[in-house]
């Protein structure tokens, strides 16, 4: 039996000039010639076609993430941290992606997440005369690019709502050149700089907002080093409300008059997928692709996690939540995290969803730096339709010396634990009735105690927070702004 399919179209022309036309080339030469093709050259070496055909959003900001260098912190496949779409899950989970795309201001919550800088505009919010002055200023420098929303209808194109970088600029003619990522549809091209406009302008049916744009730069610090929030499992929704509405109602109860009490109170009434929420970032890599020793490389991003997490376990807060954790019989198996790790981690290498995968057997192991310093592996052999991969996980510890010699400490749930809390809005405190336990709790939280590193880490989990807030309460879409610390 025959099975339609396409093999690309045709692009309609005018309005859209073929970027590889001679007429293309032409009004490339000349914006070269005026300065506004420098943004070109580094979103042309990242350009990639957008894998799902739902993916344009995603695929764009990819394209842009990479160009401007920004390190998403955890690895894409072998050993190459790299922005990917399947990476970008933070704001919306990658099946809803998939199958119904992705509003703008979606795509702007995830460019906030994945630790750009990010200013986005709806034509409401401007003009057609900034706008062209924004297009000016991102294709005249290397460090900000700009992603356009727009209708392909406008263009008497195929399809609808679309997302995709803008790659340069002619003054003279007014056109913008849009480096469409469904390349196997339509190749880059030209379009007059108003018409684009117009197809920004345009209402998405989905949110009932009109489309705009967003220019995305490097931001002053990096993301975070070691922990990270999620939405990859749907129960986030129900953590988000937990954590904004009943965390607060639950430590202004009068019964709560320690600071091991507020911690047992929150502890005891965590959403029972907690732990799919917030996790500790892992380096995986395949076992053959590795040397038996750590890269300078490696070994560099595993002293950083290890000094971030030093710095929890040093806090007060900490010290309190060990305590709780102990006192109830808590324990958290490094082997049982690394298998889920790695199963996770297969899933990113290959591709395919974690549930296909198993984890048969794990083994710690510690394996030399360049300078003979020491760094602990899991490797976890994960079956697959009977083949069978080995996946090794990069884990930074600490040590405590005890009676009967030092003590190796890995993450787990007690430094995670008090890192969310540390991430919390300061005003989640503010309901405690007594007033000095309320003052003693807000010290333990407090960004001026806490080291520069611990800081930042601190500062983007605060980020993440507000941004799935803003999703949890449908306001991505009205709120396009970077989350106030």
């Amino acid at each position: 039996m025959a099975m339609a399919s396409l093999y690309r179209r045709s692009l309609p022309s005018p309005p859209a000039i073929d970027f590889s036309s001679a007429e293309g080339k032409l009004i490339f030469n000349e914006a070269l010639q005026k300065g506004t093709m420098e943004g070109f050259f580094r979103l042309i070496s990242y350009f990639q076609t957008q894998s799902e055909p739902a993916y344009c959003g995603l695929a764009s900001l990819s394209v842009v993430l990479n160009a401007l260098s920004i390190d998403p912190g955890r690895k894409w496949k072998g050993p190459w941290r790299w922005f990917d779409e399947s990476m970008l899950d933070c704001c919306e989970p990658l099946e809803v992606v998939k199958e119904k795309g992705i509003s703008f201001g979606k795509v702007v919550c995830l460019a906030h997440c994945s630790g750009a800088k990010v200013e986005a505009f709806r034509t409401t919010q401007s003009t057609i005369e900034d706008f062209r002055k924004f297009v000016l200023k991102c294709t005249s420098s290397e460090n900000c690019h700009m992603i356009s929303s727009y209708h392909k209808g406008v263009f008497m194109q195929t399809g609808t709502g679309h997302f995709s970088p803008i790659g340069g600029y002619n003054a003279e003619r007014d056109m913008a050149l849009i480096l469409d990522v469904a390349r196997f549809k339509y190749p880059p091209h030209w379009v007059p700089l108003k018409l684009l406009w117009e197809a920004m302008d345009s209402i998405d049916e989905s949110t009932g907002k009109r489309r705009g744009f967003m220019l995305i730069s490097r931001p002053h610090r990096e993301p975070g080093l070691l922990y990270t929030l999620s939405c990859k499992d749907e129960s986030w929704i129900d953590i988000a409300k937990y954590l904004k509405e009943d965390v607060p109602r639950l430590v202004s109860s009068q019964h709560v008059d320690s600071v091991d009490k507020i911690i047992s109170v929150v502890f005891k009434s965590l959403p029972s997928n907690f732990n799919q929420f917030i996790r500790w970032v892992a380096e995986i890599r395949i076992t053959e692709d590795s040397n038996q020793i750590l890269s300078a490389e490696e070994k560099s991003r595993l002293k950083l996690k290890q000094l971030v997490l030093k710095e929890v376990q040093e806090t007060e807060l900490f010290k309190h939540i060990n305590k709780f954790l102990s006192s109830v019989g808590y324990e958290d198996s490094l082997t049982y995290a690394a298998a889920k790790a790695c199963c996770e981690g297969a899933e990113i290498l290959s591709g395919s969803p974690s549930k296909e995968f198993c984890c048969r057997e794990t083994c710690v192991k510690c394996i030399k730096g360049p300078d003979d310093s020491e760094g602990t592996v899991v490797t976890g052999v994960v079956v697959r339709d009977g083949s069978e991969q080995k996946i090794d996980l990069l884990v930074p510890s600490t040590q405590t010396e005890c009676v009967s010699g030092p003590e190796a400490n890995y993450p787990a749930g007690n430094d995670v634990f008090t890192a969310l809390l540390l991430a919390l809005p300061p005003q989640t405190w503010s309901g405690i009735k007594d007033q000095a336990l309320m003052h003693e709790m807000k010290q333990l939280i407090s960004m001026a105690s806490l080291p520069t590193l611990l800081q930042e880490e601190v500062l983007h989990l605060r980020r993440q927070l507000q941004l799935l807030k803003r999703c949890q309460e449908n306001k991505e879409e009205e709120d396009l702004a970077a989350p106030a610390y």
